[in-house]
């Protein structure tokens, strides 16, 4: 799914760069420019960050378990 229009950014490649090490979206935007034309995609791009941070968290917790 495209979550930012205006550069033809998917979910996928959000959650490609969180696993990369983006946890903010600062960070993001430094890899990728979501957000930095009209702006209308930061607070998806921003819940998409937190909820593939805390399924990775969950993941490590399983792993762990």
């Amino acid at each position: 799914m495209y979550v930012c229009i205006c550069n033809a950014i998917t979910d996928k490649e959000i959650r490609q760069a969180v696993c990369q090490g983006s946890k903010c979206l600062n960070s993001l935007q430094k890899k990728l420019p979501v957000g930095t034309e009209c702006g209308s995609c930061s607070c998806l791009a921003k819940q998409l960050i937190a909820d593939t941070l805390d399924e990775l968290e969950n993941s490590r917790n399983n792993q762990v378990a």
